[in-house]
């Protein structure tokens, strides 16, 4: 931080622009939130009802992830070259984009619009993740200011599936669009919102206040990005729980909601599942952010990996007519997700403060929604072959790994501090 508009403050002035980035960020990320989820939430049914399939079902709703995916280094290297202002912007913009050509989708019958649009959605997405990086710019406290930030996507993440599956779905029938047209209507008026919100206030830039603005001048590789995240146990281990809980989340939340209308359940009741699992992703990400500064990233990785397994194992239990194992579950999915993703990244902040930092965090974007793509994609076909339930075991599985990673570290590093006796 040494030579740095940030390092010229006192820290009463560096607490207060501090508190002003995260406000403003957080009006940036509950509408954003809401119009992200609300899509999300109706792509599977949507996509099944254009095509027939429920594999073209998952396909439209994985399509979000592979458009986040695809985003993330743009994005770092936007954001790198010019700030994080123009970088979060964009993407909302470009998500408000999506949303537009889903409506279409929804009201010309054209599956091929929503796939695409759903990626554009996605491009919003990862605006939002890159987002929980800009509140760590200026902050003492990595893992507070990450959990404070993803807090915030509560109130829009929960609030964009009931709006989208409800009052959105009446306005579209009243004036006489296709009801599945509205959770995307609400996203183009949210993300514009959003959009609005970073350009006209965030300022100053936290990028540019920390000096991790201009390092790409030289347009490195993405292998300079790869190394340090592969030769790092930190770096491995990050990155590890963020792909492990973005699999079993976007996996399984994909096709509950085709696996509840299979047991008969209306809309509304699919929509209260999603809320239900976006508040175990998002509402105590506070505490878990705390937790991750008071005793260590890896500690909350390793907890984040059996509340995944647990929230995997609850949903395979559950028949379609029953949602109570399912509801469960995916609160629980939810909420070892928010570990994962909240402590993994602390853990990047902390263990990458060079020139290609930025880089580093859009590369581990991408490993994470690049493997949520994938789980995606995977998910109908797997439900079409072997049923919900065996794709929920498989996440069980998923979900456990990272805690396995943090126990082998653990029982490792004891070894080399009590070696045996020859």
């Amino acid at each position: 931080m040494e030579n740095t508009p940030l390092a010229a403050m006192d820290a009463a002035e560096r607490e207060q622009l501090q508190r002003r980035t995260l406000r403003t960020l957080m009006g940036g990320l509950i509408p954003a939130g809401a119009g992200m989820s609300g899509a999300y939430s109706a792509a599977a049914i949507l996509g099944e009802e254009l095509s027939g399939s429920e594999t073209l079902g998952g396909l439209a709703a994985a399509g979000m992830t592979t458009g986040a995916a695809i985003a993330a280094i743009p994005l770092a290297r936007l954001m790198a070259a010019r700030g994080r202002r123009p970088g979060i912007a964009v993407g909302y913009l470009l998500g408000m984009g999506g949303a537009t050509a889903c409506v279409l989708a929804a009201v010309s019958g054209w599956y091929l619009l929503l796939v695409p649009g759903m990626a554009g959605i996605g491009i919003g997405q990862a605006a939002n993740l890159a987002a929980r990086f800009a509140a760590a710019d200026m902050a003492p406290e990595a893992g507070r200011a990450i959990g404070t930030l993803v807090w915030a996507s509560t109130i829009g993440s929960v609030l964009g599936p009931m709006l989208g599956f409800g009052p959105a779905k009446s306005a579209a029938r009243f004036i006489g669009l296709q009801e599945l047209a509205g959770p995307y209507l609400l996203s183009v008026i949210l993300f514009a919102v959003a959009a609005f919100v970073v350009l006209r206030y965030l300022r100053p830039d936290p990028l540019v206040m920390s000096g991790g603005v201009g390092k790409f001048a030289e347009r490195p590789r993405l292998r300079s990005f790869v190394r340090p995240l592969a030769t790092t146990s930190a770096g491995r281990l990050a990155v590890g729980s963020m792909v492990a809980g973005h699999v079993v989340m976007v996996g399984i939340m994909t096709m509950t909601p085709l696996h509840l209308r299979a047991g008969g359940h209306a809309l509304e009741v699919v929509g209260f599942v999603i809320s239900l699992h976006i508040i175990g992703m998002y509402a105590l990400s506070p505490l878990v952010g705390r937790a991750a500064d008071r005793f260590g990233a890896r500690t909350v990785i390793a907890a984040g990996g059996i509340l995944l397994a647990l929230g995997a194992a609850s949903a395979s239990g559950a028949e379609a007519s029953d949602s109570g194992g399912v509801y469960l579950g995916l609160f629980l999915i939810g909420l070892g997700w928010s570990c994962g993703l909240v402590a993994g990244s602390a853990l990047l902040v902390r263990t990458f403060d060079g020139p290609n930092r930025v880089g580093i965090q859009g590369l581990a974007d991408l490993c994470m929604t690049t493997s949520g793509g994938l789980a995606g994609l995977g998910s109908g076909f797997m439900v079409a072959v072997a049923g919900y339930q065996n794709l929920a075991r498989i996440g069980v599985v998923v979900g456990l790994a990272p805690t396995v990673v943090v126990a082998v570290m653990v029982i490792s590093g004891r070894r080399q501090r009590d070696p045996l006796p020859a």
